[in-house]
């Protein structure tokens, strides 16, 4: 399994070359140190971000997006993380009908140890019923 300054590293090289730079720590020690301005990296760090041994701050991954004209998070996180939400947010939007929205503020409504209880009560549901769909001959 990557790590994460390994898939950085992955989206750092893509993006540079999406955008016509070779993906090569003296290309990107170059363009970087001309449009960063604060205290400038060396060629050995860069050369960490693109070998996937290291992330850089926050204000150095902004300064990367604006160069390469990508979005900070997709940079940092890629597309993926942005789909699996957009994907979640769209199932929740669809799937829950007025009814449920009800259920739901009247849950948030209720104080802490009340809203345990029910918590509670629908996890013990639906485990009985992952276990009745797993019981052979049920579907």
């Amino acid at each position: 399994m990557k790590t994460q300054q390994q898939k950085f590293a992955e989206r750092l090289r893509a993006a540079m070359e999406k955008a016509g730079y070779k993906a090569e720590a003296a290309v990107l020690e170059r363009e970087f140190n001309q449009r960063y301005y604060g205290k400038g990296v060396t060629l050995h760090g860069v050369n960490k971000w693109l070998k996937g041994q290291a992330i850089p701050r926050l204000d150095k991954i902004e300064a990367l997006a604006k160069w390469l004209c990508i979005p900070p998070e997709e940079l940092t996180f890629g597309l993926e993380i942005k789909q699996q939400i957009k994907e979640t947010r769209a199932r929740w939007d669809d799937g829950i009908g007025y009814q449920e929205r009800e259920v739901f503020e009247a849950f948030l409504a209720l104080p802490a140890p009340q809203r345990k209880i029910v918590r509670e009560v629908i996890l013990t549901f639906s485990q009985a019923h992952k276990a009745l769909l797993k019981a052979p001959g049920k579907k």
